[in-house]
């Protein structure tokens, strides 16, 4: 099941917009932002029906 949802690049400030697969159960993982390519760490948290996303800088 992908979900998309719209988020802040921590660095640049820019909207953003992730595609999140909430089948594969809670997940953290690495992306580049598609406009200023740094780094952002994705923490994702669900349960197949709810979820919630968060996005922080690589160094924080």
């Amino acid at each position: 099941m992908l979900e998309t949802q719209m988020y802040q690049c921590p660095y640049c400030g820019e909207p953003v917009e992730a595609v999140l697969d909430l089948s594969g159960g809670d997940q953290c993982y690495v992306e580049d932002c598609a406009v200023c390519c740094r780094p952002i760490m994705f923490d994702l948290r669900t349960d197949g029906v709810d979820w919630s996303l968060d996005v922080r800088r690589e160094d924080d």
